[in-house]
Protein backbone atom coordinates (compact mmCIF):
# COMPACT_ATOMS: atom_id res chain seq x y z
CA UNK A 1 0.00 0.00 0.00
CA UNK A 2 2.84 2.41 0.88
CA UNK A 3 4.54 1.68 -2.45
CA UNK A 4 1.33 2.37 -4.37
CA UNK A 5 0.80 5.68 -2.52
CA UNK A 6 4.41 6.73 -3.16
CA UNK A 7 4.17 5.77 -6.84
CA UNK A 8 0.90 7.71 -7.22
CA UNK A 9 2.50 10.79 -5.63
CA UNK A 10 5.52 10.58 -7.95
CA UNK A 11 3.30 10.24 -11.04
CA UNK A 12 1.23 13.26 -9.93
CA UNK A 13 4.37 15.39 -9.35
CA UNK A 14 5.86 14.35 -12.69
CA UNK A 15 2.61 15.27 -14.41
CA UNK A 16 2.60 18.72 -12.84
CA UNK A 17 6.22 19.40 -13.78
CA UNK A 18 5.89 17.96 -17.29
CA UNK A 19 2.75 19.94 -18.16
CA UNK A 20 3.09 22.27 -21.10
CA UNK A 21 4.34 25.72 -20.18
CA UNK A 22 3.31 28.85 -22.04
CA UNK A 23 6.31 30.83 -20.81
CA UNK A 24 10.05 30.37 -21.35
CA UNK A 25 11.72 28.98 -18.22
CA UNK A 26 14.68 31.38 -17.81
CA UNK A 27 14.28 35.07 -16.96
CA UNK A 28 16.65 37.80 -15.78
CA UNK A 29 15.16 40.91 -14.20
CA UNK A 30 17.15 44.13 -13.95
CA UNK A 31 16.17 47.59 -12.79
CA UNK A 32 16.28 50.32 -10.21
CA UNK A 33 14.07 51.90 -7.62
CA UNK A 34 13.69 53.84 -4.42
CA UNK A 35 14.49 52.51 -0.93
CA UNK A 36 12.68 54.12 2.00
CA UNK A 37 14.25 53.54 5.42
CA UNK A 38 12.86 53.88 8.93
CA UNK A 39 13.98 55.56 12.15
CA UNK A 40 14.92 59.04 13.28
CA UNK A 41 17.12 60.88 10.76
CA UNK A 42 16.49 58.29 8.01
CA UNK A 43 16.50 59.29 4.35
CA UNK A 44 15.64 57.17 1.35
CA UNK A 45 17.88 56.53 -1.59
CA UNK A 46 18.40 54.67 -4.82
CA UNK A 47 18.47 50.89 -5.20
CA UNK A 48 19.71 48.68 -8.06
CA UNK A 49 18.88 45.00 -8.55
CA UNK A 50 19.58 41.94 -10.69
CA UNK A 51 17.31 38.87 -10.46
CA UNK A 52 18.15 35.73 -12.46
CA UNK A 53 15.27 33.25 -12.11
CA UNK A 54 13.85 29.95 -13.33
CA UNK A 55 10.16 29.29 -13.98
CA UNK A 56 9.33 25.92 -12.36
CA UNK A 57 5.83 26.14 -13.87
CA UNK A 58 3.87 28.99 -15.46
CA UNK A 59 2.65 30.37 -12.12
CA UNK A 60 5.77 29.60 -10.04
CA UNK A 61 9.12 31.39 -10.38
CA UNK A 62 12.22 30.86 -8.18
CA UNK A 63 15.46 32.81 -8.32
CA UNK A 64 18.16 34.83 -6.61
CA UNK A 65 18.27 38.57 -6.01
CA UNK A 66 21.40 40.70 -5.95
CA UNK A 67 20.59 44.19 -4.73
CA UNK A 68 22.27 47.27 -3.36
CA UNK A 69 20.57 50.28 -1.76
CA UNK A 70 22.34 53.55 -0.91
CA UNK A 71 20.37 55.02 2.01
CA UNK A 72 20.71 56.91 5.28
CA UNK A 73 19.59 54.54 8.03
CA UNK A 74 17.85 56.04 11.04
CA UNK A 75 18.10 55.58 14.80
CA UNK A 76 15.52 54.24 17.26
CA UNK A 77 15.66 57.54 19.21
CA UNK A 78 16.19 61.21 18.40
CA UNK A 79 19.98 61.63 18.46
CA UNK A 80 20.22 64.55 16.04
CA UNK A 81 18.96 67.28 18.38
CA UNK A 82 22.35 69.02 18.31
CA UNK A 83 22.29 69.41 14.52
CA UNK A 84 24.30 66.29 13.67
CA UNK A 85 24.14 64.43 10.36
CA UNK A 86 24.18 60.77 9.34
CA UNK A 87 26.14 59.63 6.28
CA UNK A 88 24.75 57.54 3.43
CA UNK A 89 25.60 53.84 3.92
CA UNK A 90 24.95 51.00 1.47
CA UNK A 91 22.94 47.87 2.15
CA UNK A 92 23.72 44.95 -0.16
CA UNK A 93 21.81 41.69 -0.33
CA UNK A 94 22.11 38.21 -1.78
CA UNK A 95 18.91 36.23 -1.34
CA UNK A 96 16.72 33.47 -2.74
CA UNK A 97 13.09 34.23 -3.60
CA UNK A 98 9.92 32.71 -4.96
CA UNK A 99 6.97 34.31 -6.75
CA UNK A 100 3.50 33.04 -7.51
CA UNK A 101 1.66 34.54 -10.51
CA UNK A 102 -2.13 34.80 -10.47
CA UNK A 103 -2.76 34.95 -14.23
CA UNK A 104 -1.26 33.87 -17.53
CA UNK A 105 -2.12 36.96 -19.60
CA UNK A 106 0.15 39.87 -20.50
CA UNK A 107 -0.68 41.53 -17.13
CA UNK A 108 0.53 39.10 -14.42
CA UNK A 109 0.16 40.16 -10.77
CA UNK A 110 2.20 38.19 -8.25
CA UNK A 111 3.04 37.71 -4.57
CA UNK A 112 6.30 36.34 -3.29
CA UNK A 113 8.86 36.18 -0.54
CA UNK A 114 12.59 35.91 -0.17
CA UNK A 115 15.29 35.50 2.43
CA UNK A 116 19.05 35.85 2.51
CA UNK A 117 22.14 37.67 3.65
CA UNK A 118 22.21 41.46 3.96
CA UNK A 119 25.58 43.23 4.10
CA UNK A 120 25.33 46.49 6.05
CA UNK A 121 27.94 49.23 5.71
CA UNK A 122 29.12 51.07 8.83
CA UNK A 123 26.91 53.93 9.99
CA UNK A 124 28.81 57.12 10.72
CA UNK A 125 28.00 60.77 10.98
CA UNK A 126 29.10 64.03 12.50
CA UNK A 127 27.95 65.97 15.52
CA UNK A 128 29.41 69.37 16.42
CA UNK A 129 32.29 68.90 13.95
CA UNK A 130 33.32 65.44 15.25
CA UNK A 131 33.03 62.37 12.99
CA UNK A 132 31.57 59.42 14.87
CA UNK A 133 31.11 55.79 13.77
CA UNK A 134 27.91 54.62 15.46
CA UNK A 135 27.83 51.05 14.14
CA UNK A 136 30.50 48.93 12.43
CA UNK A 137 29.83 47.07 9.17
CA UNK A 138 28.06 43.73 9.61
CA UNK A 139 26.12 40.93 7.94
CA UNK A 140 22.60 39.99 8.99
CA UNK A 141 20.02 37.48 7.82
CA UNK A 142 16.81 39.09 6.56
CA UNK A 143 13.43 38.30 5.00
CA UNK A 144 11.11 40.12 2.61
CA UNK A 145 7.53 39.70 1.40
CA UNK A 146 6.78 41.23 -2.01
CA UNK A 147 3.89 42.09 -4.33
CA UNK A 148 4.02 43.31 -7.89
CA UNK A 149 3.18 42.65 -11.50
CA UNK A 150 4.71 41.90 -14.88
CA UNK A 151 3.33 43.66 -17.94
CA UNK A 152 5.01 41.93 -20.85
CA UNK A 153 8.72 42.37 -20.14
CA UNK A 154 8.18 45.41 -17.87
CA UNK A 155 7.87 44.71 -14.13
CA UNK A 156 7.13 46.62 -10.94
CA UNK A 157 7.26 45.40 -7.36
CA UNK A 158 7.25 46.52 -3.74
CA UNK A 159 8.94 44.59 -0.95
CA UNK A 160 9.60 45.21 2.72
CA UNK A 161 13.09 44.06 3.70
CA UNK A 162 12.93 43.03 7.37
CA UNK A 163 16.48 43.20 8.74
CA UNK A 164 17.25 43.10 12.49
CA UNK A 165 18.41 46.41 13.97
CA UNK A 166 22.07 47.04 14.89
CA UNK A 167 22.87 48.05 18.46
CA UNK A 168 25.01 51.14 19.03
CA UNK A 169 27.74 49.96 21.46
CA UNK A 170 27.49 51.38 24.96
CA UNK A 171 23.93 52.72 24.59
CA UNK A 172 20.31 51.67 24.38
CA UNK A 173 20.00 53.14 20.85
CA UNK A 174 19.58 50.97 17.75
CA UNK A 175 20.19 51.69 14.07
CA UNK A 176 17.17 50.65 12.01
CA UNK A 177 18.18 48.48 9.03
CA UNK A 178 14.80 47.56 7.50
CA UNK A 179 13.64 49.31 4.35
CA UNK A 180 10.74 49.43 1.91
CA UNK A 181 11.84 48.98 -1.72
CA UNK A 182 9.87 50.28 -4.72
CA UNK A 183 11.36 48.93 -7.95
CA UNK A 184 10.74 49.09 -11.68
CA UNK A 185 12.63 47.26 -14.38
CA UNK A 186 12.47 44.90 -17.28
CA UNK A 187 13.04 41.22 -17.93
CA UNK A 188 15.30 39.55 -20.44
CA UNK A 189 13.76 36.21 -21.44
CA UNK A 190 10.86 34.57 -19.65
CA UNK A 191 8.24 35.68 -22.18
CA UNK A 192 5.68 33.55 -23.98
CA UNK A 193 7.02 30.73 -26.12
Amino acid sequence: MKKLSLLSLLVLCAGLVASAQEYKPFKVGVGLGYAMTTGDGAKGGVLLYLEPAYRVSDPLLVGVRLETAAVTRGFSEDVLTSGGTIDVAAIGSFSAFGQYYFSAGSFRPFVGAGAGLFTLAAVSGSAQGTVVTAVEASNKFGFYPRVGFDLGHFNMSVDFNLIPSSEVPGSSIDVKNSYLGFRAGFSIGGGKK
